[in-house]
Parts: C-alpha cells; sequence; structure tokens
C-alpha cells in the first residue's frame, strides 16, 4: 500500500473519531437539557405545592397582604404572623406602636373590618378573620377574664343580675365563655356598639 492511501485511510478514521465524539457530545448535551427540563418541572411542582389549598390560610395570606400594604404606606413598622386555631383565620402584627390600635381597641376594629372586606374582594367568601395588633387582644382576653370572674362572684353572692358595660362581639365571646364555665348562664342585650353582657343568677 502507498504512502497516499494509508493517508486517505488515516484521515478517514480520524474523522468517523471526530464524528462519533461530536455524536455522544449532542447525546449529552440533549441529556442535560432532559435533566435541566426535569428540574425546571420539579421547580414548578415545588412552586405548585407551595401554594395552599386550605381557605383559612388563603384568608390568613391575602389579609396579610393587604395589612402589609398598609404598613407601607403609613410607614410604620411591623412583622405580620398568620396562623389558623378554632377554625378560624388570625393574623397577627407585631409592632411596639399602638396607632393602629386606637382607644379601646376602635381602630383594630375597623382595620380588622377592613381586612375582612379585602378578603371578600379577593376570594368571593365571607370572612370571620381575627385581628391582633400588638398583642392587643391577649391583654384585653386577660382583663376581660378576670373582670367576668369578678362579675360571677357578684352574682352569686348578691343573687342579682349584673349588666356589663358595653362591649364588642369578641369581648363578649370571652365574658360568655367564662360565665358558662362557672355554671351561670349570659345573654347579649342592646344594639352595637352599645350591645353589652347581662349575667344572670342561679335559677
Amino acid at each position: 500500500m502507498d504512502q497516499a492511501t494509508e493517508s486517505d485511510e488515516t484521515a478517514a478514521d480520524t474523522a468517523t473519531v471526530a464524528d462519533s465524539a461530536d455524536d455522544d457530545a449532542a447525546e449529552s448535551d440533549s441529556e442535560r437539557d432532559e435533566d435541566s427540563d426535569d428540574e425546571e418541572s420539579d421547580d414548578d411542582d415545588d412552586s405548585d405545592d407551595e401554594e395552599s389549598d386550605n381557605p383559612l390560610e388563603v384568608e390568613g395570606e391575602v389579609a396579610a397582604d393587604y395589612l402589609e400594604e398598609l404598613l407601607d404606606i403609613a410607614d410604620l413598622d411591623g412583622d405580620i404572623d398568620t396562623y389558623v386555631e378554632n377554625g378560624r383565620a388570625h393574623v397577627s402584627v407585631i409592632t411596639e406602636s399602638d396607632v393602629l390600635v386606637g382607644a379601646d381597641g376602635e381602630v383594630l376594629e375597623a382595620l380588622q373590618e377592613l381586612s375582612r372586606l379585602a378578603v371578600i374582594t379577593e376570594t368571593g367568601t365571607r370572612s370571620r378573620l381575627m385581628l391582633d395588633v400588638g398583642g392587643f387582644r391577649e391583654r384585653r382576653r386577660k382583663a376581660l377574664t378576670e373582670l367576668a370572674g369578678d362579675a360571677v362572684e357578684e352574682v352569686k353572692s348578691s343573687g342579682e343580675s349584673v349588666r356589663l358595660k358595653p362591649m364588642n362581639p369578641f369581648e363578649r365571646k370571652i365574658v360568655h365563655d367564662v360565665v358558662a364555665g362557672a355554671g351561670l348562664t349570659s345573654e347579649s342585650e342592646g344594639e352595637e356598639p352599645q350591645r353589652r353582657v347581662v349575667i344572670l343568677p342561679a335559677r
């Protein structure tokens, strides 16, 4: 075999090896693309999984978004926490400021109604969401529990009904629970915002 023939065969072999390498590289690129697509698909699945199907959790998220925007507009600092308890969505604004509470919680009550309205607008369903700011409701709960306990003792000792000062629904519920736990009965009378709890003596 002459040198020209050997050279042609060597060149052909080299070209074959190069073509094979190109095919392997293309196959490898294709596999990487498939892996990338799989990863993107997994990421999409994870993203979908993060979206809550619990309507109460959705309520909290909608209200939290609304309140966060309000805090930004008012230039107020505060962290927002959401959770579900006793079949109701709860949103808590953690802040040292009492601007969003107001006198006797009046601003807080208004914000709660606005937050519920935001939920209704977003979801189309009625909301019973509870809002707390700076731990006001928890402090109020403790004070009302003590107040109701004292009123119960007064009713038991006097045998007469006791009428408490006007309260909002949240506060009246706390008093009713304390009275029921003490073995007495209570009822609400009057119209909002002057509606109040009346503790009745045992019959």
